[in-house]
């Protein structure tokens, strides 16, 4: 009787990892039997969440502390994708908003944003599509926003960055997958991960019934991603948001728009 070597484990690279729908694929891949590769700016959550989910599931966790806003960060995140042993899941999760109307706001902060939501996903991708390609199988999800489907909130480029991401994986998912490679926009709404109190964006007016939990985001991206589809939009009830954003009059939306984080008043707020 021959031995039969055990199958060599799965692989996952995940950005933004230590908060938010990051670490909720972190904690759901782990879980499904993946070797993590996790990447953010704060090392010692990175650290922490690494051990955790080691002891817990017994399988191997490496951690990048990089700032994807940089060159240097997204070079050594680039170099890991390139490397042994191989990726077959990149999750391009890491992303900005910022609490400042445009003719308020900085060039080096918008600058910041386009750096991190825009080119770190395009460099990202375009290092993990050429081993994927290669051996004919593997896959991207890039996480965007049911905000790039229209401007939900005037003043701000968060939205437009946001468009970019979900036009940019599907036209290049449609490109690669008669390679055997996937690529998916997963397109959430309001998700609670504490990322809006970070960005001192007052998201209290929302109410409670347009909050998404971040584990069944990932969920339903996942099941998503194994069904082949190109753009991923969790619950219904956002899946009947996109085709009112994508349908509605532009006048329409106008009027009825509740994210304030970009307006500028006369005074200056």
């Amino acid at each position: 009787m021959t031995d039969v070597p055990p199958p060599t484990p799965r692989r996952a690279l995940i950005t933004g990892a230590s908060l938010g729908i990051g670490e909720a694929f972190a904690r759901r891949l782990a879980a499904d039997g993946w070797d993590l590769v996790l990447v953010a700016r704060d090392a010692g959550r990175l650290d922490g969440l690494a051990a955790e989910l080691t002891g817990r599931h017994g399988h191997r966790v490496e951690t990048i502390a990089a700032d994807l806003s940089t060159d240097d960060g997204c070079a050594v995140v680039e170099g890991r994708l390139t490397a042994e042993p191989p990726v077959e899941l990149l999750v391009n999760n890491a992303g900005i908003s910022l609490n400042t109307p445009f003719v308020r706001s900085t060039v080096a902060d918008e600058a910041r944003l386009v750096r991190l939501n825009v080119l770190a996903v395009l460099r990202l991708t375009h290092a993990a599509l050429g081993p994927m390609t290669e051996r004919g199988h593997g896959a991207v999800i890039n996480v965007s926003s049911v905000a790039g489907f229209g401007v939900p909130m005037p003043g701000s480029t968060y939205s437009a960055s946001k468009a970019w991401v979900t036009n940019f994986s599907e036209s290049i998912g449609q490109s690669v997958a008669p390679l055997g490679v996937r690529v998916m926009a997963l397109c959430p709404g309001y998700t609670r991960t504490g990322y809006h109190e970070r960005a001192g964006i007052d998201m209290s007016r929302t109410p409670a019934w347009m909050w998404l939990r971040a584990e069944d985001v990932v969920d339903e991206g996942l099941r998503d991603l194994r069904k082949g589809k190109p753009v991923s939009v969790p619950s219904w009830k956002y899946k009947l948001a996109v085709a009112g954003l994508r349908h509605a009059p532009r006048r329409l939306l106008r009027g009825v728009s509740r994210d304030t984080r970009g307006r500028v008043g006369r005074a200056g707020g």
